[in-house]
């Protein structure tokens, strides 16, 4: 079985104009451990599926299920980076992190050392007492996705998560998160507008079609070497190969 199942999705928003259409049976199938982006044309609803199968929005029809049961039975499973950082800027980063835990009431002795052994691994012990001005934005996101795995989530939703960053930050941030979230083996759904950024961190690209939204394929992401970083895949020979795939299936017209 799948890990998530997104079945029959149809979303319908309402307003005084009308009735608009955004996304018409979105279909697909997400497996345990897996890595995968949503691509779609600006505009087509990737947040919205993406907040959908988060369990934040209720869809017009269809369903999400984890592991066979509704997403919304299993909201502790699930971690979600939005596109800011989102850092209170008078916590440290120690006191960042530790949030989820405390409103959660599940800070004791075990979870501390968790986050401690997580800011150990990815570089952050130095920085606990820093508070985020004095760090630099790839930092900034790490000390984010730290702070969503000290609750220990099995999937992570990531909502174009490097977009505020500049190029140089976006690739360095790239390889960071991905070994970060291969070395805690966790499952990841990422929304992006950045193809590169799709192949080289995926298992797997989504394509979605333009509104209303339906998945146009499915991409499998084969590399012939294993274990290459996401930078590594930007220079690997099959990389140029699925960049232009995936820019003709976005840039043509609706099947």
């Amino acid at each position: 079985m799948s890990l998530l199942q997104i079945s029959n999705i149809f979303m319908n928003y309402h307003s005084i104009k009308g009735e608009t259409q955004a996304l018409n049976d979105v279909n697909f199938e997400v497996n345990d451990g897996e890595f995968i982006s949503i691509l779609g044309p600006s505009g087509c609803g990737k947040s919205t599926l993406l907040n959908i199968m988060s369990g934040l929005l209720e869809s017009s029809n269809g369903h999400v299920l984890y592991k066979g049961e509704d997403i919304k039975k299993n909201l502790d499973k699930i971690g979600y980076m939005f596109q800011k950082d989102h850092l209170f800027e008078w916590y440290t980063v120690w006191e960042n992190v530790i949030l989820g835990l405390k409103i959660k009431k599940q800070l004791n002795n075990e979870s501390k050392e968790r986050v401690s052994e997580l800011l150990d691994s990815y570089g952050l012990r130095r920085f606990k007492n820093h508070y985020p001005s004095e760090l630099s934005g790839g930092m900034r996101q790490r000390v984010a996705l730290i702070r969503t795995l000290a609750l220990n989530p099995d999937v992570l939703f990531l909502d174009e998560p490097f977009s505020a960053l500049d190029y140089q930050s976006r690739l360095l941030v790239c390889d960071d998160v991905h070994k970060i979230i291969k070395s805690e083996k966790k499952t990841a759904v990422m929304v992006t507008h950045d193809i590169a950024e799709a192949i080289s961190l995926s298992e797997k690209v989504i394509v979605l079609s333009k509104r209303p939204s339906k998945v146009k394929v499915e991409v499998p992401m084969n590399f012939a070497e294993d274990d290459l970083t996401p930078f590594q895949k930007r220079k690997a020979p099959e990389f140029s190969d699925y960049f232009n795939r995936l820019w003709k299936e976005l840039n043509q017209g609706n099947d």
